[in-house]
């Protein structure tokens, strides 16, 4: 039996310069962390006491006898691409998906992992990270970019760097307090709302909008460098999430709604310096930069949403138990 643990991120700056076709011809760049709030994928081979030869356990019940009959894709694609038979598995998480935290690639790399953990391989992060996007990207021909797997699979508060088909994972050296004060800076809302990502990202993706994303990949390096001198002002961070909010709401009609639009003026008028919508659009979570000196009057303004505390995490993914297995296949299964 094997469990994985893998964190969900939040995405600061460079949302939408992942996308290949975009960065493999201008450059792409993001700031994002992973938090500690998890999804857990447990993985073992099903005993043959049953009529069905795989059990799938996540928001619906599968029991099949052929992997091709597997509904959900990510699970069929990727049971077909590492050669897997007579699984049971079973899948929770922290918070719930389809809400802008990268959930779904959070799921695929864990899933992934507890895989090769399975069969007996070892997967670095790096190679995790490259399987999701290529299950997700290609396998199940889902829309979207590249930051989520990487984040998922890596952790920590990071840079990350695409540029011909290829991704640069730069962890964002900041003191200990520096680091903490920002964590304690930002609030998470959960607005109720929630969306299909890859869905948002093909509707956006229609149009034309290289000005405002070649603007936003500019925001990077000034994000960052907010970040590492420890002379700068962190809220001007706050501030920058403001601006790179604004922007992204220009990629596309499906990025924010009135009511998400309402909410975050709500959080501005009690007092935030910025925020944003996190993930494709559409709904989910808003994260607003806050002061110490404001922070109690947008969480009595937003009283009416969930707040989510959080803290930032380091760990990335990875096997919280692995309890080898014998395994035979059945005569007829290559593996």
């Amino acid at each position: 039996m094997i469990i994985t643990k893998t964190p969900f991120r939040m995405s600061f700056f460079g949302g939408g310069t992942d996308m290949p076709e975009f960065f493999n011809e201008y450059g792409g760049s993001v700031i994002s962390t992973s938090f500690d709030k998890y999804c857990y994928v447990n993985v073992r081979h099903l005993p043959r006491f049953f009529t069905y030869s795989t059990e799938l356990a996540y928001s619906d019940m599968e029991r099949v006898t052929d992997v091709e009959d597997i509904e959900h894709p990510a699970i069929r694609e990727a049971m077909k691409y590492l050669d897997m038979h007579e699984i049971r598995l079973t899948y929770e998480a922290d918070l719930p998906a389809r809400s802008g935290l990268g959930t779904s690639s959070s799921f695929a790399v864990g899933m992934l992992s507890a895989f090769y953990a399975l069969k007996g391989k070892y997967a670095g992060k790096k190679k995790l990270a490259q399987d999701a996007i290529h299950l997700e990207r290609i396998l199940c021909q889902e829309a979207g970019g590249w930051q989520d797997q990487i984040a998922a699979a890596f952790g920590g508060l990071n840079r990350i760097d695409f540029k011909d088909n290829r991704f640069h994972v730069n962890p964002i050296i900041i003191s200990t307090e520096r680091k903490k004060q920002l964590c304690d800076n930002l609030i998470l809302f959960f607005t109720g709302f929630t969306h299909f990502s890859a869905d948002v990202q093909a509707a956006n993706g229609k149009e034309d909008k290289r000005k405002q994303k070649l603007e936003m990949l500019k925001l990077v390096d000034e994000a960052e460098n907010i970040l590492v001198d420890k002379d700068s002002d962190l809220d001007e961070f706050g501030r920058l999430l403001h601006y790179t909010w604004q922007l992204k709401r220009q990629t596309g009609a499906k990025i924010s709604t009135d009511s998400i639009d309402h909410l975050y003026e709500r959080g501005l008028k009690a007092g935030a310096l910025g925020g944003k919508l996190l993930g494709a659009g559409g709904g989910g979570f808003l994260l607003f930069y806050v002061t110490p000196e404001t922070k109690t009057a947008v969480l009595e303004e937003l009283s009416d949403l969930m707040y989510v505390p959080f803290q930032f995490e380091n760990s990335g993914t990875r096997v919280i138990h692995f309890t080898p297995e014998t395994y035979v296949a059945k005569e007829g299964i290559i593996l």
